[in-house]
């Protein structure tokens, strides 16, 4: 007979000193021990798996509803999201868009703030510490990097209801990415310039183009600080080259095509995208290569239209091969000697019989 009781007290290994500290979140949420586990839980299966998120998330807001009643839940809330967002790599994006949707449906809503405007506080605190952080050891300054891409993330997925009810994008965040720019820029050691970079390319447009509503020239003060960087800092020469590429992808309008004119009048010039649609074809040591190679341009239409003529074949079934070879057919028969003729007939016969052994 077994003497285990599952009324036995919880067994601990010698040395080992439990950590007693109750959690601010309410326990015993849908079967958890602790809803921050819980809450932790989802968020490790977000970051492992990201495409569950449309499908998981309602669920997942609604059990947090259920759990996080007090001031003291929804600030821990807060730190956990902002902690899983600013240090597991390639979670920002998803954070962000998990902040979005929970500053929308969380009901909770107590006198120190809601949702977002709790989550916003905290990044407060770590903008706040901007210059210190961007002087700081490599340590510090990573985390500064990843809190800078988190806000970018944010600035772009976080959605706040206009006084018309419209859904608009915090424009305290822009103003805030508009100074962490200048301070990066400020302190020009390589991984600040990186950052930078990295968030330009990320929100470079859309902060552009913000700014230009308003009439204002904040991205070429930023386009004239990189180029001063280039000429001026100790920055390694790969760190230029990033910096020198993004004012090419600036002067390009950040990537984007505007299509000025007709389909008729687009040409390789005109048009970065002519050459989109054409086939790919492979040299005989399995080299590709297409329109836009200008060496191959010869050799390229003559593959070109031999691929039209097979299409047309293709299609209708009997087309220009097929008159191709059938003329080619009339001539053969027409110059055939007689015995070649006659012999052939034999191996036809031949090959017939045999087939039918």
């Amino acid at each position: 007979m077994s003497k285990l009781s599952v009324n036995a007290p919880e067994f601990y290994p010698s040395g080992y000193t439990p950590n007693h500290t109750e959690s601010s979140l309410e326990d015993g949420c849908d079967g958890y021990p602790t809803s921050t586990e819980y809450v932790q839980d989802f968020l490790n299966h977000l970051a492992e798996q990201p495409a569950c998120f449309e499908t998981e998330i309602a669920h997942f807001a609604e059990t947090v509803n259920g759990c996080v009643t007090t001031d003291e839940a929804l600030q821990e809330l807060v730190e956990l999201i902002y902690q899983q967002a600013t240090s597991v790599p390639n979670f920002s994006y998803m954070g962000a868009r998990l902040c979005n949707y929970l500053s929308h449906h969380l009901t909770i809503n107590p006198q120190s703030g809601n949702f977002r405007q709790l989550l916003l506080h905290r990044c407060r605190k770590e903008y706040e510490n901007r210059d210190v952080a961007a002087k700081g050891d490599e340590a510090v300054r990573k985390r500064f990097h990843a809190f800078v891409l988190f806000l970018a993330e944010l600035y772009l997925n976080l959605e706040i209801k206009g006084t018309k009810g419209q859904l608009t994008r915090a424009e305290i965040l822009q103003s805030g990415l508009h100074e962490l720019l200048n301070t990066l820029f400020s302190n020009p050691v390589d991984n600040n310039l990186i950052c930078a970079v990295k968030l330009l390319k990320l929100t470079g447009s859309v902060l552009e183009d913000a700014w230009k509503e308003k009439g204002k020239t904040y991205m070429d003060d930023i386009i004239q600080k990189i180029e001063n960087v280039v000429l001026d800092a100790n920055c390694s020469r790969d760190v230029k080259h990033m910096l020198l590429k993004l004012v090419e992808l600036r002067s390009s309008n950040w990537g984007r095509v505007h299509i000025t004119s007709t389909y008729r009048e687009a040409t390789p010039e005109n048009d970065p995208n002519y050459f989109m649609n054409e086939p790919t074809f492979y040299t005989s040591e399995g080299v590709p290569f297409t329109a836009a190679d200008p060496d191959y341009q010869e050799k390229y239409q003559e593959l070109l239209e031999r691929q039209d003529l097979f299409q047309e074949y293709e299609e209708n079934g009997t087309g220009a091969e097929d008159q191709y070879f059938d003329d080619e057919d009339d001539d053969a028969e027409d110059e055939m000697d007689p015995e070649i003729e006659e012999a052939f007939e034999k191996f036809c016969l031949e090959s017939e019989r045999k087939r039918k052994q």
